[in-house]
């Protein structure tokens, strides 16, 4: 986390007080099933029929991320430098989840539990200058959390026009909500950080999200606005949904763990991998732009301005 200064307003601060997450998820074309993912016909492409026995076949590369794209027996698998690779499912891949909420242990899964947004392991053979997945490892937890998104996002495979013209309407709706924005001084900004297709927090932000908000009670009359972001891995609609569930969870653990006023806080909102803080193209930068930031914010009118 950062530590707290004074800074000025920031455009992507003015366009985050205007939206509310539930209306982004519910209400614009943000809020898109995390299983339509726009991709051009080359962008997956595995040909001839895909083996049903892997015995004896050469080892392939093991490939860790997060499911980016899918499109019949194919999937794409996006790892944490930005590399996308092409892995082709066959009747023989072994498909597992462990752990986490469902109850499922280590029960064989089938190829429809490979939804976007989903990260996994893939141990891979190679197949006609290609690779076949051996074996997908995944968490059950992980697993329920993507579904729950899938299912919590309501369109499915907008075109792009669409998206466009939804994206405008809602620029809109922002330009008309900030008309007071000029009322608020930003006292300070935090900073959390999270890890590739993560939001659980670490201890660590954990205790320096009630380090925050005690510094706020300090302030009379203060208000909190939390905004979400990502890196620019992973589609544009996925990244959306993520950067508002981190900004949900600092809020929830803001509120319960912390005793921050429901009240004293303005709507959270999810800006995706808009206003990056450093370079997309780095490891070290994309870490930096997956975080949320916990802004402080006071009335002018209490610092008599």
């Amino acid at each position: 986390m950062s530590n707290i200064s004074k800074r000025a307003k920031t455009l992507s601060l003015v366009a985050a007080l205007a939206v509310p997450a539930t209306a982004s998820m519910a209400g614009t074309a943000f809020a898109q099933e995390l299983g339509a993912v726009v991709q051009n016909s080359e962008d997956i492409n595995v040909v001839g029929s895909i083996p049903s026995d892997l015995t004896g076949m050469a080892q392939g590369p093991d490939v860790n991320g997060f499911i980016s794209a899918r499109r019949g027996n194919e999937i794409q698998v996006t790892t944490e430098n930005g590399t996308n690779t092409v892995i082709a499912i066959s009747p023989a891949t072994d498909i597992r989840g462990r752990g986490g909420l469902l109850g499922l242990g280590r029960t064989q899964l089938s190829a429809d539990a490979l939804i976007n947004g989903l990260p996994v392991s893939v141990e891979t053979v190679q197949w006609n200058n290609g690779l076949v997945a051996s074996q997908i490892r995944f968490s059950n937890e992980d697993l329920e959390t993507a579904t729950m998104i899938r299912a919590g996002t309501g369109q499915r495979f907008a075109e792009n026009e669409a998206l466009i013209e939804e994206n405008a309407a809602a620029a809109e709706a922002l330009r008309g909500r900030v008309a007071n924005i000029d009322q608020y001084n930003v006292m300070g900004t935090a900073n959390v950080y999270f890890d590739t297709g993560r939001w659980n927090l670490s201890p660590m932000s954990e205790g320096e999200l009630c380090q925050t908000a005690a510094e706020a009670e300090a302030m009379d009359n203060s208000l909190l606005l939390v905004v979400g972001y990502t890196d620019s891995v992973g589609d544009q609609d996925y990244n959306q949904v993520l950067s508002e569930r981190r900004a949900g969870r600092v809020v929830n653990f803001l509120q319960q763990e912390c005793g921050w006023q429901p009240w004293r806080m303005l709507s959270p909102t999810g800006m995706a991998e808009s206003d990056p803080m450093a370079d997309n193209e780095t490891a070290a930068g994309r870490a930096q732009n997956r975080r949320v930031s916990v802004n402080i914010l006071v009335s002018k009118a209490v610092e008599g301005m």
